[in-house]
């Protein structure tokens, strides 16, 4: 296996409290200031041109070691920790059920060496993908499906690169345009004071419309391998990872294909809860805790089992539970110096000249570079939306523009940036080199950042969210 050496750089975790201590300092450097708010609705927003300058309210400096937990057992930073954590948990118990990479294997497996079957195995797999990264933010699940798309690859004599664009692109466009993500879209929402997945239709057109474009994409380039494999960005024949042997091949059993029904009733769920019942946090939380209770049933997972499952499910979102509760303490210690009017007042000052089509696109870079240090969704949106929200506000847009910036910023930069451990956990499997990674990504960039930009200029302007 190809090895790609590490890099160095800071933890997400460092970088947080990095901002934490930045905060505290600039406390005692920026003048303090205030907006009026007004209620409107269940929001409550900024009226414009009410900044005023107020007496300097500096945290002490212990307060760098208080704000932590302050951050911790703020009730809106607590209530999302406790969903991820749980939400977390319970696709840990579906995952264990085995259904989904039995339902990726028998895709597979219908494909065989037919060559019309063949041609249909990337759009079929990368929609999947699409689906999962849309509807429940599938994201490090694909270091586990990779590992099935690298051999199947090679047998229809592609590249690793299309092995690692299946399943990462696929899922990695679905993020970026998803509709019902609760890792980010339900956060940012509900930061934003914006109903829990409201807007939908919107984004099930942005996810639509950057599925096809990824899609055409790899399969366009498969072709081109097809015809010639010199055309590919890697010799072929060589020893990597993907000759190493797939995992053990789960078939499609009758439980499993309960599971599956079970998955997508519960997303039909989803989308009535939200739209009709005015579904929250917590219902959207019990409704997936049904689920992997239901998964468990279902796929014959025995109870301690489905225990350990989900407790390592919630494992694994602890650091982004970290970092939601060290992002809300960063915002705790800007109100209470009073900053945080100041700051929104400065950047609606900058972007004040600019209207909304261009300010949005300000928003999507703002949010694009953020990811290189923050790279995590959830920590994202709660170190930026409560800014980005108001700040919409005060550049007369609609807040779910602000939302779709920091989606397609956070979901997009994801596949370029070398601090995600994902993206390059792949490419170290793959024994794919990470300049080589974006020679090929880098046309594929261009039309997602585009087609994303136009529906940023559209949120901003015309959709009657």
């Amino acid at each position: 296996m190809t090895t790609v050496a590490p890099t160095k750089t800071p933890d997400a975790l460092l970088i947080v409290l990095t901002v934490l201590l930045l905060a505290v300092v600039l406390t005692w450097v920026v003048p303090a200031g205030q907006f009026q708010r007004t209620q409107v609705g269940s929001r409550t927003v900024v009226v414009p041109g009410t900044y005023q300058a107020m007496g300097s309210s500096p945290v002490a400096w212990h307060g760098f070691f208080t704000a932590p937990l302050k951050g911790f057992t703020d009730h809106d930073a607590a209530m999302i920790i406790a969903f991820v954590l749980l939400v977390g948990g319970a696709f840990a118990v579906i995952n264990a059920t085995g259904a989904i990479s039995a339902a990726i294997n028998w895709l597979v497996h219908c494909a065989g060496d037919n060559p019309a079957r063949r041609r249909l195995v990337i759009p079929v797999l990368m929609i999947a993908f699409s689906i999962g990264g849309n509807t429940f933010g599938m994201s490090e699940e694909v270091l586990v499906f990779v590992l099935l798309t690298l051999p199947l690859a090679r047998r229809l004599g592609w590249d690793p690169i299309v092995g690692v664009a299946i399943p990462f692109v696929g899922a990695g466009v679905g993020f970026a345009g998803a509709a019902f993500n609760p890792f980010t879209i339900g956060i940012a929402q509900g930061l934003s004071e914006l109903p829990i997945f409201s807007g939908w239709p919107f984004r099930m057109a942005l996810w639509a419309v950057l599925t096809l474009i990824a899609t055409i994409f790899v399969m366009r380039y498969a072709a081109k391998l097809e015809k010639d494999p010199a055309q590919s960005l890697l010799p072929f024949g060589r020893e990597d990872a993907a000759t190493s042997p797939a995992p053990a091949q789960e078939s499609l059993t009758a439980g499993r294909v309960g599971v599956l029904a079970l998955l997508s009733l519960g997303l039909v769920f989803l989308i009535v809860g939200v739209t009709r019942w005015d579904w929250y946090i917590g219902e959207i939380a019990g409704l997936f805790l049904a689920i992997g209770f239901g998964a468990a049933v279902l796929g014959r997972v025995g109870p301690n089992d489905a225990a350990r499952a989900f407790s390592s499910g919630a494992r694994d979102m602890v650091a982004a539970a970290l970092i939601i509760g060290l992002s809300r303490s960063v915002l705790l210690v800007m109100q209470e110096g009073r900053i945080v009017d100041t700051v929104l007042h400065s950047m609606s000052q900058a972007a004040g000249g600019l209207p909304p089509v261009w300010s949005v696109q300000v928003m999507l870079a703002v949010q694009f570079c953020l990811n290189f240090f923050v790279p995590s969704g959830s920590g994202q949106a709660a170190l930026t939306m409560p800014i980005m929200a108001p700040l919409a506000d005060l550049l007369h847009m609609p807040r779910q523009a602000a939302v779709l910036a920091f989606q397609l910023g956070d979901g997009l930069s994801n596949f370029i940036i070398p601090t995600s451990g994902i993206t390059m956990g792949l490419l170290t499997i793959a024994g794919i080199p990470f300049m080589t990674w974006l020679r090929w990504i880098a046309w594929l960039m261009v039309w997602l950042v585009g087609a994303g930009m136009v529906f940023l200029a559209l949120g901003a302007t015309v959709v009657p969210w």
